[in-house]
C-alpha cells in the first residue's frame, strides 16, 4: 500500500483515501501505485462500488510540483500514472463517487472528472493553475464537468470556482457541511452497491459508451501539449518561481 493513500472496504463499498500532507499532491510513483488500486479495486468480485474522498486541507492538488522542478525528465511518468489513474475511474465498471473538500487541483480535477458522481463540501473549490506551473492537462475532464467557455475561463485565467456555482452549472451532484461529506457519499454508494451488479455494470459500460467523444483519447492529446510545455525554458521558470515562492519572470523572452 502506499503511503501516499490508503483503502478500507465494508458492505461492498471500497473506500479509498488519499492523505499526502500537506496539500494530496502524488509523487510520480504515488499516481502509478493510485492506478494499480483503481485496478485492484475494479477487479474484486467483492466488491460494488469505489468511493475516493481525502483527509486534510484539500482533497488533490494535482502532481508533486517540487518533484518535477527538481527531475523534469520525470514529466512522462508523472503522465502515465494520471493517464491510467484517470482511465481506471472512467473505463472501470465499477461506480465511483468522488466526494471532494477544500481545494481540487489539477489531477483532482481529474479524478472528478473522470468519476460517476461528484459530491463537494461547501468549503471546495475547482481550479486548474496549470498554466502557472508551465504544465497543462485535465481539461478534457473539466469540460466532462463544465460547460465550455467556463472551462475556457477558468483554464486561461486560474481562477477557481467555488463548491455552489458549480453545482449552480451542474458539475457535481450535491454540496454538504463537510462534516456530513463522507456519510453522504457513503449513503449514495450504499443504495448503489444493493442493485444488482450485472446491472450496474452494464448501465456504467452503455452510458460511457454513449458519451461525446473517448475521454482518454482527448486526455493523450492533451499530454502531449504538457511535454512540450516543459521543454521551453518558461516551463522551468514557473516551477523554480512556485518553488521558490516567488513571481515568475519572462523578461528573457517567450519561445
Amino acid at each position: 500500500m502506499s503511503q501516499q493513500f490508503w483503502t478500507r472496504t465494508q458492505d461492498r463499498i471500497a473506500e479509498l483515501v488519499i492523505e499526502s500532507p500537506p496539500v494530496n499532491a502524488l509523487d510520480s510513483v504515488g499516481w502509478r501505485d493510485l492506478a494499480r488500486c483503481i485496478d485492484t479495486l475494479q477487479a474484486d468480485p467483492e466488491l460494488r462500488v469505489i468511493v475516493i474522498r481525502a483527509e486534510g486541507r484539500g482533497f488533490c492538488a494535482g502532481v508533486d510540483i517540487k518533484e518535477l522542478q527538481r527531475h523534469p525528465e520525470r514529466i512522462t511518468e508523472v503522465n502515465a500514472g494520471n493517464w491510467d489513474t484517470f482511465r481506471a475511474i472512467h473505463r472501470g465498471l465499477k461506480p465511483v463517487i468522488a466526494a471532494a473538500h477544500g481545494y481540487v487541483l489539477g489531477g483532482g480535477i481529474g479524478i472528478c472528472g473522470s468519476s460517476d458522481i461528484v459530491l463537494c463540501s461547501e468549503d471546495a473549490t475547482f481550479g486548474v493553475p496549470e498554466v502557472d506551473r508551465g504544465a497543462l492537462g485535465a481539461g478534457a475532464h473539466l469540460q466532462r464537468m463544465f460547460p465550455l467557455q467556463k472551462v475556457r475561463h477558468m483554464y486561461f485565467t486560474g481562477e477557481p470556482i467555488d463548491a455552489a456555482e458549480a453545482w449552480r452549472l451542474g458539475a457535481i451532484e450535491k454540496v454538504v457541511p463537510a462534516a456530513a461529506l463522507r456519510d453522504e457519499a457513503m449513503a449514495i454508494a450504499a443504495k448503489i452497491a444493493a442493485k444488482s451488479s450485472t446491472m450496474i455494470r452494464l448501465a456504467k459500460e452503455s452510458l460511457n459508451g454513449i458519451e461525446d467523444g473517448d475521454l482518454e483519447q482527448k486526455y493523450r492529446w492533451e499530454q502531449g501539449f504538457t511535454a512540450q510545455a516543459y521543454m521551453t525554458a518558461e516551463s522551468q521558470e514557473t516551477r523554480d518561481a512556485f518553488v521558490q515562492k516567488r513571481a515568475a519572470d519572462f523578461s528573457q523572452g517567450e519561445a
